[in-house]
């Protein structure tokens, strides 16, 4: 009886080494040939929507690693959504300090972008560029993309300022509760008591957090946050309007409002606005980011400062060592919050 080579036999589930399948065994599982495999692969267009999937699906199940991937371009991505201009600029230019040193340039990618041919998305175009590495901002972040990557032998560190990540992705975040924590508390010793809280989506860890930090400050304080209070809607402007118009028609409105991010901050200003109250005579108003645009509102924005260029420096150094076949140690890097106090908070009227 003759020996059954492992290499050749088909894949099934639990049989094959991750890491072992080869692009010919792929082809052969998708019913496709390896030049379209490795088309896949490389991001190259002319491939029907669904024997692109199907090969991706394989390559996901499979856990194929590419060990013979072209030479990378001098060129490290930046992939955002919508390419979130409140935070590119800064997280482009801490990039850009890291790599321009090693001799590599910065590109960006808006990955909700429409692909150009039919098959074809807005990452495989990114691949078909062969960057040396991908820096993705956090709701750029899908899981499908990671496995693309991966697959195709292009380091990956996200950019994730949205809180602690679920997957395994090399990653770059801030503290998140230590910034809710500083902002309730400054509300607190101004000596405000019925804060209300505006939060971000519920599916980001950093709302969570953002909001348990206010909850646990108010508590140790003895002022336990009222349920009426909290809100939770978009990292925008309008939601910040609407939002905060629903908490300031309140009877016993608050004296004092969180909000999950600057743009959600500038629109309680307009609720304000809108209610004829005055910020911070008759509201105090505390964002999250530290946007150049909170310094320049009037008044000035009291917030929570993240540290976008220090995130993309962190980050780019990441992808680099990746880039270069070396460990990154540790996976997860945090980069510490900071209250910026500005005319936006006083004491309660």
């Amino acid at each position: 009886m003759s020996e059954t080579n492992p290499q050749e036999e088909p894949a099934k589930a639990g049989r094959r080494p991750r890491g072992s399948v080869t692009v010919a065994t792929i082809a052969r599982l998708a019913g496709v040939s390896p030049p379209t495999v490795s088309k896949v692969l490389n991001g190259r267009s002319g491939i029907a929507v669904d024997t692109r999937e199907r090969v991706e699906a394989l390559l996901r199940e499979h856990g194929y690693r590419r060990t013979d991937a072209t030479s990378a371009m001098p060129i490290v991505e930046v992939a955002f959504s919508g390419l979130e201009s409140h935070l590119a600029v800064e997280i482009m230019r801490g990039v850009e300090e890291v790599v321009r040193d090693r001799g590599l340039t910065v590109g960006f990618t808006d990955l909700q972008g429409r692909a150009p041919r039919a098959g074809r998305r807005t990452a495989d175009l990114l691949l078909s560029r062969r960057p040396a590495g991908v820096i993705a901002v956090h709701s750029a972040y899908r899981g499908q993309y990671y496995q693309q990557l991966t697959a195709s032998g292009v380091p990956l560190v996200v950019v994730d300022p949205t809180g602690e990540p679920v997957h395994d992705t090399p990653s770059v975040g801030t503290t998140n509760w230590s910034g809710g924590i500083a902002a309730a508390r400054h509300l607190l010793d101004l000596g405000h008591r019925r804060i209300g809280v505006i939060t971000g989506p519920a599916q980001y860890m950093c709302s969570r957090a953002r909001l348990e930090a206010a909850r646990a400050a108010l508590e140790t304080a003895g002022a336990a946050l009222d349920p009426k209070l909290v809100r939770s809607g978009l990292f925008a402007f309008d939601d910040g309007a609407g939002l905060g118009s629903q908490l300031l028609a309140l009877r016993d409105r608050p004296t004092a409002v969180l909000c999950g991010n600057d743009l959600q901050a500038l629109g309680v200003y307009e609720a304000a606005r809108r209610a004829r109250l005055r910020v911070p005579e008759d509201l105090s108003v505390v964002g999250f980011d530290d946007l150049e645009v909170a310094r320049w509102c009037g008044p000035a924005l009291t917030t929570v400062r993240q540290p976008f260029a220090g995130m993309g420096r962190a980050a780019a150094e990441m992808v680099l060592r990746l880039a270069a076949g070396q460990p990154v140690e540790p996976a997860r890097v945090e980069l510490a919050t900071s209250l910026v106090i500005r005319e936006s908070t006083a004491p309660p009227g």
